[in-house]
């Protein structure tokens, strides 16, 4: 088993991850980490399309229903759960199998990141240090060890107030970190495009040819990165690319992991996702959500705050569609208005989930397919678009491949990423900038230059210059 230490489902929504990853846990003794943004909250299992019961027992799934509905949960958080559960697995010879259908989240256990985010690894020390005098409970409630500060049950009352005291100074501490951040982070956002970008030229010119002066939001992240890191942001992709990594991220984790990517025609992908949405309102989806709106949302009601579609289990696709509807009095909803907004609710519940199901081909396109300079393990296609032709295509393939791997042989199915066309060599990490001094205008990378050079408004400035030079020098021939 240890020939595959990781095994990664991927494809969109609706492409049947689930189902082909508990086949393979049956079959090879593997267990399932869901890798899915909504699903590690609790409860709405309807709307999350989690796993039933009875799949659940089928093999054993990790990363389900772990943090409550409306807590803060990041990619940050995800990974340092589910990594363990990995490791774990791999040392007791088993195969993790990750299926999911958030892709950055698969990124995080996939590739080392060696340029952290700060400001959530700090947030999350903080916690901890503030929470060190009680007993931390897990989302499953069981008591977790505190910070290894109070971890003696046996110290002297004496080396308990020194504890507290020195714990209260780190606090001190912390707070004042914290005060000089925010108050950095302001000074930040007061400042225009042009201070930062020329304050970014003295730190990292590097960094700075590569970013439009225009683009605020990469140019501040770069001076975080050197503020809180002591280092500029370019040398640490510098490091990356060295180790093996490229501007997306470091190398990869485990070197021998393999992907299996479902596939399936468009137009049948859609008709499946249409008829997946009718299937959730069959199973009770609005009464899930009317339910889960009434019990989290009365006080919000009460004190008419517009909703926060942003945070917690609310990012899931299915508030926000259907608002309109679970705001309404009980009265109301029988009424033509509530089977207007009813039915509206759906149409655009079956539009975005169809748009979502784009977004991660789109993803997967860009981030594990089309890269040349990106570390990607061997990345297998099974075919998805015939149900009636799951065993030939898309089980029975991948058993195939997983067999012949962990019989240390090369499988007959060849990894669709092995040659890619139109292969993705750059992004912000390696472009440079491009001046056009005839347009007076800054292009970044060599598409927006190539696209540029030839495009009819660069055409326009060359033509427009031609005739003032040759204005110019009739005036001087006349002149003389």
């Amino acid at each position: 088993m240890s020939r595959v230490p990781i095994l990664v489902i991927l494809g969109s929504t609706g492409s049947g991850k689930s189902k082909l990853g508990i086949e393979l846990a049956r079959r090879f003794g593997g267990e399932i980490i869901s890798a899915d943004s909504m699903q590690v909250y609790k409860y709405l299992d309807i709307v999350t399309a989690k796993v039933t019961k009875e799949e659940r027992q089928m093999a054993v799934h990790h990363m389900l229903d772990v943090v409550d509905p409306l807590t803060y949960f990041s990619v940050i958080d995800f990974r340092d759960k589910a990594l363990p559960i990995v490791e774990n697995l791999i040392s007791n010879k088993k195969i993790p199998i990750i299926v999911g259908g958030t892709n950055y989240y698969i990124e995080s256990l996939l590739w080392k990141i060696l340029v952290p985010n700060l400001k959530e690894k700090k947030d999350q020390e903080s916690k901890i240090l503030s929470d060190n005098d009680s007993n931390n409970e897990d989302s499953d409630g069981n008591t977790q060890p505190m910070l290894e500060i109070s971890k003696s049950k046996d110290e002297s009352s004496s080396e308990k107030i020194d504890r507290r005291m020195s714990t209260s100074e780190e606090t001190k501490e912390e707070t004042k970190e914290e005060t000089k951040e925010e108050t950095r982070v302001e000074e930040m956002n007061k400042q225009t495009n042009e201070v930062l970008y020329r304050r970014l030229v003295e730190i990292d010119p590097e960094m700075a040819r590569r970013l439009h002066p225009n683009n605020r939001r990469k140019i501040i992240r770069s001076l975080e990165v050197f503020e809180q890191c002591g280092i500029t942001h370019s040398e640490i992709l510098k490091k990356q690319r060295m180790e093996g990594g490229s501007g997306l991220g470091g190398p990869l984790r485990y070197p021998n992991a393999i992907i299996l990517l479902l596939r399936c025609d468009k137009e049948i992908l859609n008709e499946r996702l249409n008829r997946r949405v009718d299937a959730m309102m069959q199973d009770g989806l609005i009464n899930e959500l009317l339910e889960f709106h009434r019990k989290y949302n009365e006080d919000r009601i009460k004190t008419n705050l517009s909703p926060d579609y942003t945070k917690g289990i609310f990012q899931s696709i299915g508030f926000k569609e259907f608002h309109d509807y679970l705001i309404l009095p009980e009265e109301e909803r029988e009424s033509k208005k509530g089977k207007d907004l009813l039915k509206e609710g759906l149409d655009c519940l079956k539009l975005v989930t169809r748009r979502y199901a784009k977004i991660q081909q789109k993803w997967i396109r860009n981030r594990f397919l089309r890269r040349a300079d990106r570390q990607v393990p061997p990345l297998y296609e099974l075919d998805c678009t015939d149900l009636t032709q799951w065993e030939t295509n898309v089980y029975g393939k991948a058993v195939s491949i997983i067999s012949a791997i962990l019989h240390g042989e090369k499988p007959e199915e060849r990894p669709i990423n092995e040659i890619i066309l139109n292969q993705k060599t750059t992004d912000s990490s390696n472009e440079v900038q491009n001046y056009c001094e005839i347009c007076d205008r800054i292009f970044i990378g060599e598409l927006q230059w190539e696209a540029h050079i030839k495009g009819f408004k660069h055409y326009k400035h060359v033509q427009r210059k031609k005739r003032m030079e040759n204005q110019n020098s009739a005036e001087k021939a006349k002149s003389s």
